[in-house]
C-alpha cells in the first residue's frame, strides 16, 4: 500500500506509512459518529470556525453542523471527473480530511472532466496528480492518497466513503462491511456514464436525521385561543402560517392560559391560513387574555437503510426528477447492472456506436431483468440501452459537476445529520442533450484529443460547434467560476474562431474562497473576472477568454454595444440580483439570443432556459416582492429580531455614513448647500439640517471621552428616553379609537432599559459606538478603549440628563406611512434659522475639517461594524422582550447575506451545461429543453419543460415577446401610423424611452404627424446607432387594446 501526504514531506517507508495510516484509523474510530455530545467525539474543544471564510456556509449549516464537518474524515475512491468534483466540494466545505484512492493513471479522456489534470499529467497516478491543486482550495483540510489496492478494513478510519469506479461485486463487499460496522460507516456509490448517472446511498441500519429540511422553525403570533376540545388557535393576519397538520408546537408568552406555557410540545391539526386546532382540551383553562407565540418543534427522523445487496434486488422507490421519464429509472437500474457484467466479461466498455456491443448489453440487461422478481419489467427500451452503452466510457463534465454536487451534499448529511439523505437510489439521464441528427460510428471516433470522451457521446461535429462558439458569461462569482471551469473542460470557445467574454465589476473577498473555487487567498483584492479567466485558461490553454470589469447595464452600452450582442451565440447568466438579470434578459430578447439562467439559495437552486421563440423570457414571470415591515413597526413597534436589525442597520448608516457625508457636503460648499435646502423647503431638508447642526455643535467630538459620552447618551436616548416617551403616549392600558386594546398582537409593550456598567453588553455597545464615532471625527482610539474596566470609568464621568416625557409628541402608527417627518407651521423660517446656526458653527471649525463617513462592511469582524449593529438590535430586542441573537446571526440578517454552498452551485451549473449542448447543436424543440428546481436538503429535483411564450393573435397574424417589427426608410409619424393601420391596428401613443413622440389625446401632437419619427423623438442618438426603438400602444376596431411588439424604426 502506498500512502502519501499532500504536503511536500520526504518519502516514508511503506512500514512507516502503514503505521501512520492505522494510527489515523484509530483516531477516526473515536470520531466516527455525529451523535456525540459535542459533535466531535474526541472530548476536545471544538475547532475554531473561520467566520470570515465560511460565513455563507454557516448561514446554511449553522455552527454545530460545521463543527461536525470539521471532525469528519472522508474517503473518495475513483478520482475521475466525478471524484474530482466531489473532492472539490468537500474540501471547500472544510471537512477534517479527504483521502483520495485511485490505482489508475491519467489518460486523455480524463481531461474532459477532471479540472485538476493537464496534458503533462498523462501517465501519472490520478490521485497523486490531483493532490497539490486540491490542497490549494483549503489548507485547513488534510489531503492524503492511497494508490494501491484498498483493503476493506481501512474503511473504519472514515465517517463516509464514496466510490465512483468500482465493480458491483466489490461495492457489495465494501457496503456490507460499512453497514455492519459499529458505528456504521456511511457508504455512497455513484457513477457517471456518458449522459447517464446513478447514486446509491446506505447510511447504515439506523441513521438519525436531526434536521430534515434546514428551514427555520415556523412561528405565529396568537390572536385568540378558544376554550374548547379541540381548541381553535387563531393568529394575527400579519403573515400566512406555514404549519402543517401533525406538526408539534410549543406555546410561550400566553396570558390567561398559563397551562400552555409549560414548554411541552403539542400536536396540531386542521391547519389553515391563519388558524389551526390544538389536540388538547382547554375547557377548564382560564380564558385567553392576550399575547402568545407558537413555535414549531422540529423532530428528528430515523431512517433504516438496506444494504446494497438487498437494495439491488428490491430497490424500492427511486428518487424521480423528470416526470416525463418516469419509466427510465427502473430500466437504468438494469442497465447499470448489465454494464457491470459487460465490463466483467470483456474487461472494457462497450464501443461508441458499436451495434455488436449494444446487442451484448441488451442481452445482459434482459438476463438481469429475469432475476428481478416482482420488479421485473415487461419490456426493455432498446434505443435507450443503445445510447447508454455507446457513451458509457465517457465521464462528461456537466454530468460530473451535477452529480458531484449531489454526492458532495450526501456526504455532508452523512457527517452531520443535517438534511434528509437520498433514500436510496437516484437514476438520471439527459439523452435529450444529444444532437437531433443521427450519429454514425465514424462521428464518434476518438481524435487523440482532450475532448475524446465528449466526442464519443456527441460526435466531432458538435465538438466543432462548441469550440467555435461566441459566449458571454455575465458574472464570475460562485456560479461564474463553475461555469468557466465547465466550459473550458467542454472545449467551448477553444477553437480558432471561438471567444468567451466574462465580465464582473467585483473584487475577491475572503468570504468568496469557501465556494468560488478558482480563487485563492493570495487573490484577495484582485478583480474576480481576471483571476477567474486566468484560472480557467490554466485548465485548458486553448480557452479563448477575455475578462472585463464592467457591470452589464444601460450605462455600459458603449462597451456591450449592438455589434457585441449581435455577434453572440449564447449568454450565460451567473448573477446574484434580479435587476441585472432583468436587464440581460431584455437584451437577449431584443437581440434574439439564448439565455441560460440559474441561481442558488443555500441548498436550493434553479435553472431556466430562455430560448428565442420557443420559451418565455426570464422577465415573463416574477417572484412576488419580498414583504417589507411597515416603517412604524420598525421604528416603534417591533415584534421580531428582523425588525430590530432593520432598525439597527438604518441607525448605523444614518449616524456613521449619511450624516458625516451630509456634513462634508455642507462644508465643501456652504452657499450651494444652503441654497439647495432653501429650495427644497420641506421636512426632509429640515431634518438634514438638524442632523448636520447636531453633529457640528452639541454632538461635536474632539476627544475620545467626548465619543464615549456621545455613545452613552445614545444608549440613553434609544433604550430609555424613547421607550418612556412611547409608553407615556400609549400606556399599557391604552385603547384604539374602536375600543380595542392598543397593545394587542402583534404589538409588544416595551420596558425602558436602565444602563448598567456591570452589564458587559451595555459596555460593549458603548465601546463599539464610541470607537466608530471617533473614526468619523478622525480621533485616535486609546488602548484603554478596549478595557471594560477603563471604559466603565469613562462612562461614569458622563452626565446623563433626567428625562421628562413631553405632551403632544406625535408617534406614527399608520402602517401605510412612509415618512416620519412632520411639517412645521413655517418650514421656511425653521430652515433659515438652522442655516444661520450652521454658518455660525462652521466658523469655529478648522478650515480643512472634514468627517470620515463609514460605509457598512459586514465581512470584517475587526472593524466593530457588526458589534455595533448587533448591540443596537439586541438592546432594542431587550426593550420589547424579543429573543436576542449572536453577532453571526445578526450579520446574516442585517448584512443581507445570501446563504451559499458549493454543492448547489455545482448542481446548477452542471444542469445548465447539459442544456448548452442543445443550444449550440441547434434544431432542438421546446420540449427538449429542461428547467429545474432543486433542493438538496430534501432532496428534491423537479425537472420540467419550459413554458411557451405568451402569444398575441390579431388579424390572422401571431406574435410573441420574441418578435420585433422593423420599419425602414426613415418614416414620418404619419407613415408609421399608416403602416400599423394596414395591419388593422389603430395606434394612439408612440414613445421612445421617456420621450413621448405622439399621443392622439393631445391636439398639438397632430403637428408632429409629418415629422420624421427620429426628429419627433427629440433624443440624443449615438453616432453608431442607425435606428431607434419605439413602443406603440394600439387598439383594434372594437377599441380593445392590443399588445404589439417593439418596433425598430431605421433612419439611416
Amino acid at each position: 500500500m502506498c500512502f502519501q501526504r499532500a504536503v511536500g514531506e520526504e518519502a516514508l517507508s511503506v512500514v512507516a506509512q502503514l503505521a501512520r495510516t492505522f494510527w489515523n484509523w484509530r483516531i477516526g474510530q473515536q470520531r466516527h459518529t455525529h451523535s456525540t455530545m459535542d459533535g466531535l467525539g474526541n472530548g476536545k474543544n471544538p475547532p475554531e470556525i473561520d467566520e470570515d471564510l465560511h460565513s455563507r456556509q454557516l448561514a446554511v449549516y449553522g455552527r454545530e453542523t460545521m463543527r461536525r464537518l470539521f471532525a469528519s474524515n472522508i474517503l473518495i475512491s475513483g478520482i475521475n471527473g466525478l471524484g474530482a468534483e466531489i473532492a472539490k466540494n468537500l474540501v471547500l466545505a472544510g471537512v477534517k480530511s479527504v483521502t483520495l484512492h485511485d490505482e489508475g493513471t491519467v489518460d486523455l479522456w480524463d481531461l474532459s472532466s477532471n479540472f485538476f489534470l493537464s496534458e503533462e499529467d498523462v501517465g501519472k497516478n490520478r490521485a497523486l496528480a490531483c493532490v497539490q491543486k486540491l490542497q490549494e482550495l483549503n489548507n485547513a483540510v488534510g489531503i492524503s492518497t492511497i494508490t494501491t489496492s484498498l483493503p476493506k478494513e481501512i474503511l473504519s478510519g472514515f465517517q463516509a466513503v464514496v466510490f465512483t469506479e468500482i465493480s458491483l461485486e466489490k461495492a457489495i463487499e465494501f457496503d456490507e462491511y460499512c453497514h455492519n460496522h459499529q458505528p456504521p460507516i456511511s457508504f455512497i456509490k455513484s457513477e457517471v456514464r456518458g449522459l447517464f448517472g446513478n447514486i446509491f446511498v446506505d447510511f447504515g441500519p439506523e441513521f438519525t436525521v436531526d434536521d430534515v429540511d434546514g428551514e427555520e422553525p415556523h412561528t405565529g403570533i396568537i390572536a385568540s385561543i378558544s376554550n374548547d376540545h379541540p381548541a381553535l388557535v387563531s393568529f394575527v393576519d400579519d403573515e400566512r402560517l406555514e404549519f402543517q397538520d401533525g406538526d408539534l408546537v410549543v406555546f410561550s408568552e400566553v396570558e390567561g392560559m398559563p397551562e400552555l406555557n409549560d414548554g411541552r410540545p403539542r400536536r396540531i391539526k386542521n391547519t389553515r391560513m391563519y388558524s389551526f386546532y390544538l389536540e388538547e382540551d382547554t375547557t377548564k383553562y382560564g380564558p385567553y387574555v392576550k399575547g402568545g407565540i407558537v413555535t414549531q418543534v422540529k423532530q428528528p427522523k430515523v431512517l433504516r437503510f438496506k444494504p446494497l445487496r438487498e437494495a439491488m434486488r428490491d430497490p424500492g422507490d427511486f428518487l424521480l426528477s423528470d416526470f416525463s421519464k418516469f419509466d427510465h429509472p427502473p430500466l437504468l437500474h438494469l442497465a447499470f447492472q448489465a454494464l457491470d457484467r459487460f465490463r466483467s466479461d470483456l474487461q472494457r466498455f462497450p464501443g461508441a456506436g458499436s451495434e455488436e456491443d449494444a446487442q451484448k448489453l441488451i442481452q445482459l440487461a434482459a438476463a438481469v431483468n429475469e432475476t428481478m422478481g416482482e420488479s421485473k419489467l415487461e419490456s426493455l427500451d432498446e434505443t435507450l440501452l443503445r445510447l447508454f452503452g455507446s457513451g458509457s466510457r465517457a465521464v462528461l463534465n456537466p454530468m460530473a459537476a451535477m452529480f458531484g454536487g449531489i454526492v458532495g451534499q450526501e456526504v455532508v448529511k452523512a457527517c452531520s445529520g443535517k438534511f434528509h439523505p437520498l433514500f436510496q437510489f437516484f437514476y438520471f439521464d439527459s439523452v435529450e442533450s444529444l444532437p437531433k441528427e443521427a450519429l454514425e460510428a465514424v462521428d464518434l471516433r476518438p481524435l487523440n484529443s482532450r475532448y475524446d470522451a465528449q466526442i464519443s457521446v456527441f460526435g466531432s461535429k458538435l465538438q466543432k460547434k462548441l469550440e467555435e462558439a461566441k459566449v458571454f458569461v455575465v458574472g464570475s462569482g460562485a456560479l461564474g467560476c463553475e461555469f468557466l471551469k465547465n466550459l473550458a473542460l467542454m472545449g467551448v470557445s477553444c477553437g480558432p474562431r471561438g471567444k468567451l467574454t466574462v465580465t464582473d465589476d467585483d473584487v475577491i473577498e475572503k468570504s468568496n474562497l469557501s465556494r468560488q473555487f478558482l480563487f485563492r487567498d493570495w487573490n484577495i483584492g484582485q478583480a474576480k473576472s481576471t483571476v477567474a479567466a486566468s484560472a480557467a485558461y490554466s485548465i485548458n490553454p486553448s480557452f479563448h477568454v477575455e475578462a472585463l470589469q464592467n457591470r452589464v447595464s444601460p450605462e455600459t452600452e458603449d462597451v456591450f454595444n449592438d455589434a457585441f450582442w449581435g455577434g453572440l451565440d449564447v449568454v450565460v447568466n451567473a448573477l446574484d440580483n434580479v435587476k441585472a438579470r432583468m436587464y440581460v434578459d431584455q437584451m437577449c430578447v431584443y437581440f434574439q439570443k439564448p439565455l441560460l439562467e440559474s441561481g442558488t439559495l443555500g441548498p436550493k437552486c434553479n435553472t431556466q432556459m430562455v430560448i428565442p421563440h420557443l420559451t418565455e423570457n426570464y422577465g415573463a414571470s416574477r417572484d412576488p416582492p419580498e414583504k417589507q415591515a411597515p416603517m412604524c413597526t420598525v421604528h416603534s413597534f417591533p415584534h421580531n429580531i428582523d425588525h430590530c436589525l432593520t432598525w439597527a442597520r438604518s441607525e448605523f448608516e444614518g449616524m456613521l455614513e449619511k450624516t458625516p457625508a451630509e456634513v462634508n457636503k455642507f462644508l465643501s460648499s456652504p452657499g450651494e448647500y444652503a441654497a439647495a435646502m432653501r429650495t427644497a423647503g420641506d421636512a426632509q431638508a429640515r431634518d438634514l439640517l438638524e442632523r448636520v447642526l447636531d453633529c457640528l455643535d452639541k454632538e461635536m467630538c474632539q476627544t475620545f471621552q467626548d465619543c464615549v459620552a456621545w455613545a452613552r447618551l445614545r444608549f440613553e436616548d434609544y433604550y430609555f428616553n424613547r421607550v418612556k416617551q412611547l409608553t407615556f403616549i400609549f400606556p399599557e392600558d391604552a385603547g384604539t379609537s374602536s375600543g380595542l386594546p392598543f397593545w394587542s398582537a402583534p404589538k409588544r409593550f416595551p420596558v425602558a432599559l436602565r444602563f448598567s456598567a456591570g452589564d458587559p453588553s451595555h459596555l460593549a455597545f458603548v465601546a463599539a459606538a464610541a470607537i466608530l464615532r471617533a473614526q468619523t471625527f478622525g480621533i485616535a482610539v486609546p488602548d484603554w478603549a478596549r478595557s471594560l474596566e477603563k471604559l466603565a470609568e469613562a462612562v461614569d464621568r458622563v452626565v446623563v440628563p433626567e428625562f421628562q416625557p413631553r405632551e403632544g409628541v406625535k408617534i406614527e402608527t399608520d402602517e401605510k406611512a412612509t415618512s416620519f417627518s412632520a411639517s412645521s407651521v413655517d418650514e421656511d423660517f425653521v430652515i433659515n434659522e438652522l442655516i444661520e446656526k450652521l454658518e455660525t458653527c462652521s466658523k469655529k471649525l478648522p478650515p480643512d475639517f472634514r468627517m470620515n463617513p463609514i460605509q457598512f462592511e459586514k465581512d470584517d469582524d475587526s472593524n466593530y461594524h457588526m458589534d455595533l449593529i448587533a448591540g443596537l438590535a439586541n438592546m432594542r430586542a431587550r426593550n420589547y422582550s424579543i429573543p436576542e441573537v449572536d453577532k453571526l446571526k445578526a450579520k446574516f440578517i442585517a448584512g443581507r447575506i445570501i446563504p451559499a454552498i458549493a454543492t448547489s452551485t455545482a448542481l446548477a451549473t452542471g444542469l445548465v451545461c447539459l442544456e448548452l449542448y442543445k443550444v449550440l447543436a441547434g434544431g432542438h424543440r421546446a420540449e427538449d429543453y429542461r428547467n429545474t428546481f432543486a433542493n438538496l436538503a430534501l432532496p428534491l429535483l423537479a425537472i420540467s419543460e419550459p413554458a411557451a411564450p405568451k402569444a398575441v393573435e390579431h388579424g390572422g397574424a401571431r406574435w410573441t415577446v420574441w418578435d420585433r417589427w422593423v420599419v425602414r426608410q426613415n418614416p414620418t409619424v404619419r407613415e408609421l401610423l399608416d403602416w400599423l393601420r394596414a395591419k388593422g391596428l389603430d395606434a394612439y401613443s408612440v414613445t421612445c424611452g421617456s420621450s413621448l413622440i405622439y399621443n392622439s389625446m393631445f391636439p398639438k401632437h397632430r403637428e408632429r404627424l409629418d415629422m420624421k419619427v427620429v426628429d419627433a423623438a427629440k433624443i440624443e442618438i449615438p453616432p453608431h446607432r442607425n435606428h431607434l426603438d419605439v413602443v406603440v400602444a394600439c387598439e383594434d376596431d372594437d377599441g380593445e387594446d392590443v399588445d404589439v411588439p417593439l418596433i425598430s424604426v431605421f433612419f439611416r
